[in-house]
């Protein structure tokens, strides 16, 4: 595999779970951003799906040169849910992608009420759990109302997202939600879209849905522990990204989790299985590299 490093030199990981995090990390932003440099990446964008992260990127890119660090928000509960607000003071702290909600989203949740035993469920569901116990209600987010048109909040998230050329990243929402925010996002002039998860089980886009998201300016994400988790077919997965092509799909690892692998181990993973299938290095590089610094600037 380490013949295969040019793959991912220069690339971006837009979507890694690093510490200080509520859930337990496998490891903190100076580590990583330490990976990083040595792996010969550009930079990685830290999502926590309760904080803020746009002041630890800028720690990040300040004490590791080599390091751009990328400060993320998303939309769940911890920061008001769907707050204009919210955004625009993290958009003036340099964050650069806003996250529509994800465990928070009444979609997202739907896991949590399976019947599952709470041990068997994700760490973000036993702290849900744990804190209606206690008589805390965290109400789940809809964005969407009783007719099936978005909420006036949303309109001035879109707002201040297109107003500072952000990057608008779908999350954990339903498919209804989907199109109607993506719709919305490219009226008011959004111009960096990108579907999450793709191919995960919790959201689930088909072929037909991609393309016509497509049509919005959209990119699709593919992320490496989807498939090598056994969440998602890894010919599907081949499939759906030769389908749509390069110059539309974003490839990244949403790793972070004690016990998986490290991110740049995932980039370098993800890239070496492609290249295997027959992808070429130039459009490896273009998912990995040139479409994720896009959305970064």
């Amino acid at each position: 595999m380490d013949q295969m490093r040019h793959l991912i030199q220069g690339a971006y990981d837009l979507h890694i779970h690093s510490g200080p995090d509520l859930m337990p990390r496998k490891m903190d932003d100076a580590e990583m951003a330490e990976r990083i440099v040595a792996s010969g990446m550009a930079g990685f964008a830290m999502k926590s799906h309760y904080f803020c992260t746009g002041e630890r990127a800028k720690i990040v890119s300040k004490q590791f040169p080599g390091c751009h660090g990328i400060g993320s928000l998303v939309l769940n509960q911890s920061v008001g849910g769907i707050n204009p607000t919210a955004v625009e003071i993290a958009a003036r702290s340099e964050t650069k992608m806003i996250w529509f909600p994800t465990l928070d989203s009444v979609h997202g949740r739907e896991d949590i009420y399976s019947g599952k035993p709470i041990e068997k469920l994700p760490y973000w569901a036993r702290i849900i759990l744990q804190m209606e116990a206690e008589g805390i209600e965290i109400t789940p987010i809809r964005i969407l109302d009783d007719n099936g048109k978005l909420i006036d909040p949303v309109y001035d998230v879109l707002n201040a997202i297109a107003k500072h050329n952000l990057t608008l990243v779908t999350g954990n929402i339903s498919h209804e939600e989907c199109f109607a925010l993506v719709k919305a996002a490219h009226e008011r002039k959004v111009e960096k879209i990108i579907i999450a998860l793709v191919d995960h089980p919790s959201v689930n886009y088909s072929l037909e849905e991609q393309k016509e998201l497509l049509q919005y300016g959209a990119y699709m994400e593919h992320c490496y522990n989807t498939w090598s988790s056994g969440k998602s077919d890894w010919e599907e997965t081949l499939r759906q990204i030769k389908t749509i092509g390069p110059d539309r799909v974003v490839l990244t690892t949403d790793l972070g989790q004690k016990d998986g692998i490290y991110p740049d181990e995932g980039m370098l993973a993800f890239a070496v299985k492609l290249a295997e299938a027959g992808v070429s290095e130039a459009d490896i590089r273009k998912m990995m590299v040139t479409n994720p610094s896009a959305f970064v600037k």
